[in-house]
């Protein structure tokens, strides 16, 4: 299907009512197949309205951009029958269902307003809105009355057709003529045929437009099964349990135009009027935005201008030599910040750093590629020194592919919340909060649920998950191809062959929602701007309705606070001995050579040091015998799936064995690893040095081996390949690449 399809006025039947897999534990379509298969449908449109929330909208967007077709961003809210705040039980505890699509950006930014006020100020069971501040919101939105649970539909089931007549127009004197639509669906329910008739008696009298939609929440008519059983899953129940919720038929697929118009075809005005609201409705989003909060610096100063004054005023304490490679070095990385705009970035991060150090919160040394800026470490965001580790600019902040820099901060868990607090305080509580994230299913929790839905046998279902391989990304296909007991069971044991079956549809479904353990989200205006907002489980803070990838990607400047339990050891280490032995350590000077220190390394003897004591770590230390601060930062690169099967071999070349280079150029850049890559600055050291690629090009091939993107990957080879024969006069042999 063809992207222009977009612009094309003249839209068939849409569907305008669909859940998915973020309307939790009850739609069962996930985005990815629900897109594909309208497309298969040839629809040039699609809706997204799960219940009460909007979690899944950016990825909803993204896939019906990438397939050709209109996204159509929406939401089935639930309605207070009284006000939003009243929480009076067997009064407040029965909603009514509305949906509501948004028109364009005004309506968008009004819809997210509305979700997030209902889950803020209105929750009771559900995120609940109110007719009070529909009124108020409801510029730019097109609203649906909903299925059986709407308020028309509702009145009408229990034949209060003038109770059904006066709610229709309430809805439409809120949102305006030609704004709102009766809504009919017909999935083969007695009650069904009852709304309809009624609702045809409502448009007569009223003359509010009619529209018919299919309540859809799986992707195709056999999925009604997988839909059943993750119902089953929310309330506890099995199967078999006869007083348990279910849908009542199996209608409730994505069908098509042909089967809609079976449905409804005496009436083609209500399956054109889908087209109708679809080509009203038009939102996009801007990816790639820099919605920095403001950082206010001093009267007369630039934000560039302060963040190169902070750096030249720290840089002689830092670099008292004040060489030509650290001042190159500072000039670049200050040359690359303005022109991408992050002067502020760095000026945030380094302010709320400051506050915790000077209020007695430990912060750890830094952690990832925020380690290679000479400026994060002028600026105490750091206090690891780049040049010393050979550590590329390029990795952190790329200027051939620029996007937001990404630094993770270790603080003591104690004062993380403090840390947090100054953030609010400074920037305001209604543009910071926590970011949400999704559990989803794994292998062994899709045999376990599935297990409890299907009432088996706890010990039975044990059996099986537990012929599951633990390993780091097993699927039950991988597992069912690795491990003889689960394909024995699955082969011999019908009942055993029905719940893998049922696993394999779970797998990977989204199962509920949490707060980020570590995500912290910072804007420059109020969020509910932005994204839609709800409270955490605790209900003390907010978080996001967008999880992590989602809010970066619409330019707000994501950061993880990270909780660090080792900082609180070290921090209280360093009173006890203060108190002790009257000794005031400054860990940020401890010595890098100690030999002591090495040889309890080398005895294994490493519990409560970080990242070095599992057991496996403290084996490879007792075999690998560190007598340096590289081979420290080397094990702990190696060690983990992958680069865990070059282990044996750095300890061998470690401790005297032969080392050889493919190439007389690899040696300075494989020098401290012994002949092996063990980081991913030296793919780009290589790339740069052997097939004279640029620093920032050398980070796209990294990226693309980092993150295993095959088709990139191949593409970077090849030329990679090509760039080393012509500066190699006999060529070269690039085993490492899987290169010849």
């Amino acid at each position: 299907m063809n992207i222009e399809r977009i612009d094309d006025p003249k839209f068939g039947f849409v569907h305008l009512h669909n859940h998915t897999e973020f309307s939790l534990l009850d739609g069962a379509a996930r985005i990815k197949n629900l897109v594909k298969r309208a497309v298969e449908l040839k629809m040039s449109a699609l809706a997204i309205t799960d219940h009460g929330v909007m979690y899944g909208i950016i990825d909803f967007y993204k896939a019906c951009r990438k397939e050709g077709i209109k996204p159509i961003i929406g939401c089935e809210v639930y309605v207070a029958p009284n006000k939003r705040t009243d929480r009076r039980p067997g009064k407040d505890d029965t909603n009514r269902h509305l949906v509501l699509l948004a028109e364009n950006e005004q309506g968008y930014r009004n819809l997210i307003r509305l979700v997030s006020m209902a889950h803020t100020e209105g929750f009771y069971y559900k995120p609940r809105v109110d007719k009070e501040i529909l009124r108020e919101y409801a510029a730019g939105i097109i609203a649906l009355s909903a299925c059986l649970a709407g308020e028309v539909a509702d009145y009408l089931v229990q034949d209060q057709l003038e109770m059904a007549v006066q709610s229709a127009l309430d809805y439409e004197q809120i949102f305006g003529k030609e704004n709102f639509f009766l809504e009919i669906q017909d999935h083969g329910l007695e009650e069904q045929r009852k709304v309809i008739a009624g609702m045809w008696k409502v448009h007569e009298r009223t003359g509010i437009p009619m529209v018919a939609t299919n309540d859809v929440h799986y992707v195709n008519r056999e999925d009604a099964f997988v839909q059943d059983a993750l119902l089953c899953i929310q309330t506890g129940k099995t199967l078999v349990d006869t007083a348990r919720m279910r849908f009542s038929s199996q209608e409730f697929f994505l069908k098509s135009e042909h089967e809609m118009a079976l449905l409804f075809g005496e009436h083609p005005e209500l399956l054109e009027n889908t087209g109708r609201i679809a080509e009203r409705c038009t939102v996009d989003f801007n990816f790639g935005e820099n919605l920095l909060p403001v950082f206010e610096v001093p009267r007369g100063y630039t934000l560039d201008g302060f963040l190169e004054a902070e750096c030249r005023e720290a840089f002689p304490h830092f670099y008292p030599q004040m060489t030509k490679e650290e001042r190159e070095r500072l000039d670049y990385e200050l040359k690359v910040i303005f022109q991408t705009g992050f002067s502020g970035y760095f000026l945030i991060v380094s302010d709320f750093c400051r506050f915790a150090k000077e209020n007695g919160v430990a912060v750890g040394p830094g952690r990832g590629s925020a380690a290679a800026s000479m400026v994060a470490y002028l600026l105490g965001i750091t206090s690891v020194e780049p040049l010393r580790h050979d550590l590329l600019f390029e990795r952190f902040l790329n200027p051939e592919r620029i996007s937001m820099p990404d630094i993770d901060i270790d603080f003591d868990p104690e004062g993380r919340e403090r840390v947090i607090r100054y953030v609010t305080e400074k920037y305001g509580a209604d543009k910071v909060c926590q970011i949400i994230t999704f559990g989803t299913m794994g292998a062994k929790a899709a045999i376990r649920d599935g297990g409890r839905v299907l009432a088996i046998p706890l010990a039975r279902v044990d059996k099986v998950a537990k012929a599951i391989p633990s390993d780091l990304g097993m699927t039950l296909d991988k597992a069912l191809s690795v491990s003889p007991d689960l394909a024995r069971m699955v082969e011999e044991d019908e009942e055993i062959k029905r719940l893998y079956s049922l696993a394999r549809s779970l797998e990977g479904m989204t199962r509920h929602a949490s707060t980020h353990a570590a995500g912290i989200v910072i804007s420059k205006e109020p969020l509910m701007n932005y994204l839609p907002l709800q409270r955490t489980s605790s209900e003390d803070f907010v978080m996001t309705q967008f999880p992590m990838k989602a809010v970066e990607e619409i330019g707000l400047l994501k950061m993880d606070f990270l909780g660090l339990r080792n900082l609180t050891i070290l921090q209280e280490a360093v009173r006890r001995i203060e108190e002790t032995r009257g000794l005031k350590l400054d860990l940020l000077t401890l010595p890098l050579d100690d030999p002591q220190t090495y040889t309890l390394l080398a005895s294994g003897n490493s519990t409560g040091i970080f990242q070095l004591e599992s057991g496996g770590m403290r084996a490879i230390l007792k075999e690998l015998k560190p007598t340096c601060f590289d081979d420290i930062i080397a094990v702990v690169a190696l060690y983990r799936p992958g680069p865990m099967e070059q282990i044996p071999e750095f300890i061998r070349r470690k401790l005297g064995g032969d080392i050889t280079y493919l190439h007389p150029k690899l040696e300075p850049i494989l020098k401290s690893t012994y002949g092996i890559i063990v980081y991913q600055e030296q793919v780009m050291q290589i790339a740069r040095d052997l097939a004279g690629y640029s620093l920032g090009r050398a980070d796209l091939l990294r990226r693309a081996m980092g993150k295993k993107k095959k088709k990139l990957w191949k593409k970077n080879a090849r030329t990679l390949f090509r760039g080393c024969k012509m500066r190699m006069e006999n060529g070269l042999f690039l085993a490492p690449f899987g290169l010849g």
